[in-house]
């Protein structure tokens, strides 16, 4: 596998390695040691999540405040705009955040550490969305930034739509209301 650092620290681009021919492809969409190896990290996946959703649907940007889940995202059909952004108070990052598109097309994958907050919007006319977490869901300690503070200020792609939203992802709060990691 392809490992691309991005601009925030630990969020980093897994490009797997794709073997294709007139028939299709295969390839490896995860093997725990090499990436340990790849990523330098020593998380175990707990939870495997898929989700299907219509262009426009926006996702996040969620996190947990405690269990806190690192994610390892990525597009089994379809495409989508997909965001980590580094909610660690302490971090010289903080507020910032990196966008990429993951797609069926690029078989791209996403690592976003715990301490990052996380959301999605679908750019093709549906996409299934794939995601390996390192910590079980704990609705007790979900938490959502709103996806569009202006203080972070994501460059979401124009869709010519609104986006859809959740009502959890409506009443998402400020960066400066919102529970942080310390």
């Amino acid at each position: 596998m392809n490992v691309i650092e991005t601009a925030l620290p630990g969020v980093l681009i897994i490009e797997p390695k794709v073997f294709g021919d007139a028939r299709g492809f295969f390839f490896e969409s995860f093997n725990q040691q090499r990436f340990n190896e790849a990523t330098g990290t020593r998380f175990d996946f707990v939870q495997d999540n898929h989700s299907r959703s219509a262009k426009g649907v926006l996702r996040g940007l969620h996190y947990q405040i405690q269990q806190p889940q690192g994610k390892l995202v990525r597009v089994a059909r379809g495409a989508v705009f997909d965001v980590a952004v580094d909610l660690r108070k302490s971090s010289p990052h903080f507020g910032q955040w990196v966008g990429v598109e993951l797609s069926e097309d690029n078989q791209r994958q996403l690592w976003v550490p715990p301490g990052f907050g996380h959301g999605f919007v679908v750019t093709s006319d549906s996409a299934d969305f794939l995601y390996k977490t390192t910590d079980y869901y704990a609705p007790a300690f979900e938490r959502c930034v709103a996806w569009n503070d202006p203080s972070i200020g994501i460059e979401w792609p124009k869709l010519g739509m609104t986006p859809l939203l959740s009502a959890k992802d409506t009443a998402g709060l400020t960066l400066q209301n919102a529970d942080v990691f310390a």
